[in-house]
């Protein structure tokens, strides 16, 4: 496999060590919070949380990473070993290029132009080039390539001015131009955007792979790039494309794509020329139960993989030819909210086509790869059962169970990132906090978008289209996509509060105590313990009993149930931290208790955490913190009252 281009962005080294250093902090101080027993059998919902979804979801992805495995080391050398020997007997007859540019920096136009005229000649095959550019100055800068190259005569120039309404307008009016040549057969169009370098073999070590194989409609390369930006943008864009790497290694096993990019891909010319394809192309648009027929503004490689896929063409990844773009965001002070705008345009697109290729079914691409079209919608769910399932059981059962997870995430994040890397060929910590920004926030976007998918903006083109003209439809339209939002996460969290228990129904004692309290009565002493016992006795090991406020009586009988089960927990604390709690004992059970200066309770006794009473068992000792004594001078009433319980 070919290396990448030597001058591709990525951090650099005092960045990451300082992320070395700040993850070996955070592992001291995870390590040192981590609750002992987060891994007891006890802790159901954790274990759901970061075990059952995550099994799930990490076998899917380990699918994907040995097939890419698979074919990058078992399949891919057969099939370039086939396209070039087909190279050195024949090439295509003609070769059409469609680049597309808007208002790029004429230093990049100058480079990119400059590498394709120098694959262009390399290549040596009669060629059309269509230059779809926004303005003079772009003209000026691709004549000085021609000047500096000597204007080669098997390469032709066309300048088509676009109109400013999105790429798809501008592509569609290539396409046509090129269908009234009339293209000879075995002729290949190459689309590119205007932002992007092709490397030294480009044309050479892809398009012989349509030489090879007469049932390959298209194809797409591998990606790097060449970042405006901080460190954090760099390494953004370089993980981006080493996920996009392993996946579109897993899916040519299947000889099908997910997508074909449009920052370079390659298609038969009489393909391109179809009139539904260049239809696709210009118009395509959805007819949905809410939003009515809409244009998709943007998602133009969206619409020319969909049209190949439902014609039952093949798709090829080739992973050792590299395209290099020259990558912005869009506000690059502001990271997160300009890869926010960029992943909700990408989400957007998948979004918007994906309904219609999963309504095809399996055959035309096979059961893989419409699986994975399938997983993309519910991975966005998936994704967020963690995250829910964490912050209940840190506020509802215990806050340290949030270092469990800060732990789950550097382990498991570590790991991806260390297979991507073995396939990327390079390393950077800064991925395991960004990999996870883009599991986590990305479902975020993608659950918004799929609610309100009609909203398309294109940040570099300033426009934006798919809502009503009329103000009150737009307002209904987003009204209703915050409901169905709303409705959907809340069921989301409904099931999981269910089946994690972290809410239980509250016991007979607090809805007791509840109700007095409503009535605005005195609570009476009420016998507590059975309920004492219980949940002495199911708590996770280690952890605490919590009392609720007011008076509760306990007697032998506490001692007697406690005998029968192992006691899990350690403490025994009042309400809220505070001495708003009682415990009433009879003398039986004083005899059990120690105070804070060691001897038995005499009294009133305050249990504070400097000054710890102690209940001591058979076989353990209970700390009492947080909480009064009371010890009951005549037991006669409650002998009535612990006839029951």
């Amino acid at each position: 496999m070919s290396r990448p281009p030597v001058d591709r962005s990525v951090a650099s080294r005092v960045t990451e060590l300082t992320t070395l250093l700040l993850i070996l902090a955070a592992l001291v101080v995870i390590i040192t919070e981590l609750p002992a027993e987060v891994f007891s059998p006890e802790s159901k919902s954790f274990f759901f949380a970061i075990g059952a979804v995550g099994a799930w979801r990490y076998s899917w992805w380990l699918v994907q990473a040995v097939r890419s495995t698979w074919y990058n080391r078992r399949i891919f050398p057969r099939l370039r070993a086939e396209a070039d020997a087909a190279a050195e007997h024949s090439r295509p007859p003609e070769l059409y290029v469609l680049c597309t540019s808007y208002r790029i920096e004429g230093e990049v136009n100058f480079r990119v132009y400059d590498a394709l005229l120098r694959e262009l000649v390399d290549y040596g095959v009669p060629t059309v080039l269509f230059a779809s550019i926004s303005d003079r100055t772009d003209v000026d800068v691709i004549t000085h390539v021609l000047d500096d190259h000597g204007w080669p005569d098997h390469v032709e120039v066309r300048y088509m001015f676009q109109k400013g309404d999105g790429k798809r307008s501008a592509m569609a009016e290539v396409l046509r131009a090129i269908s009234r040549r009339l293209p000879a057969p075995g002729s290949l169009l190459v689309s590119m955007d205007g932002d992007i370098r092709l490397e030294p073999g480009t044309l050479e070590r892809s398009l012989s792979f349509f030489q090879a194989d007469p049932g390959l409609g298209a194809l797409t390369t591998n990606n790097s790039a060449i970042v405006t930006g901080n460190d954090a943008t760099r390494e953004w864009y370089d993980l981006r494309y080493a996920q996009r790497h392993l996946v579109m290694s897993s899916l040519s096993v299947s000889r099908r794509l997910l997508v074909l990019t449009g920052r370079y891909s390659a298609f038969r010319a009489d393909l391109a020329v179809q009139p539904d394809f260049i239809d696709l192309v210009e118009n395509d648009q959805v007819e949905h139960w809410r939003f009515g027929r809409f244009k998709f503004l943007s998602g133009d490689d969206k619409s020319t993989w969909f049209w190949l896929l439902k014609n039952g063409w093949r798709m090829r990844y080739i992973p050792d030819v590299y395209v290099s773009g020259y990558e912005e965001l869009p506000d690059r002070r502001r990271f997160f909210a300009s890869t926010t705008d960029l992943m909700r345009r990408w989400y957007g697109n998948m979004l918007r086509t994906s309904n219609r290729a999963i309504a095809l079914g399996p055959r035309p691409m096979g059961l893989f790869a419409w699986w994975s079209l399938v997983d993309q919608r519910l991975s966005m769910w998936t994704t967020l059962i963690g995250p829910t399932v964490v912050l209940l059981v840190t506020l509802f059962v215990r806050p340290s169970f949030l270092f469990a997870y800060l732990l789950w995430i550097l382990f498991t994040r570590g790991i991806a990132t260390l297979i991507l890397a073995w396939q990327r060929g390079r390393y950077s910590l800064l991925w395991i906090p960004l990999i996870y920004y883009n599991q986590v926030w990305g479902a975020i976007l993608k659950t918004y978008v799929s609610f309100r998918f009609n909203r398309q903006k294109w940040s570099r083109q300033g426009i934006s289209a798919g809502e009503p003209d009329d103000p009150v439809a737009v307002r209904r339209q987003r009204r209703m996509g915050h409901v169905l939002h709303g409705f959907a996460y809340g069921a989301l969290l409904f099931m999981l509060v269910l089946t994690t228990g972290v809410l239980k129904p509250p016991d007979r004692m607090s809805l007791a105590i509840a109700r007095d309290q409503g009535n605005g009565a005195e609570a009476p002493a009420e016998n507590a313990n059975r309920w004492l016992a219980q949940v002495a006795t199911t708590v996770p090991e280690g952890g605490s009993v919590r009392l609720p406020e007011g008076e509760l009586r306990v007697n032998e009988a506490l001692l007697d149930r406690l005998a029968q089960k192992p006691v899990r927990a350690e403490r025994i604390d009042g309400a809220d931290g505070r001495l708003a709690s009682t415990l009433s004992l009879t003398l039986g059970v004083a005899e059990h208790i120690t105070g804070p200066n060691g001897a038995p309770p005499d009294g009133t006794t305050h249990c504070t955490p400097d000054a710890a009473c102690t209940l001591t068992l058979d076989q353990q000792r209970l700390t009492l913190v947080n909480l009064r004594l009371r010890i009951e001078s005549d037991t006669a009433p409650d002998v009535a009252a612990t006839a029951g319980p």
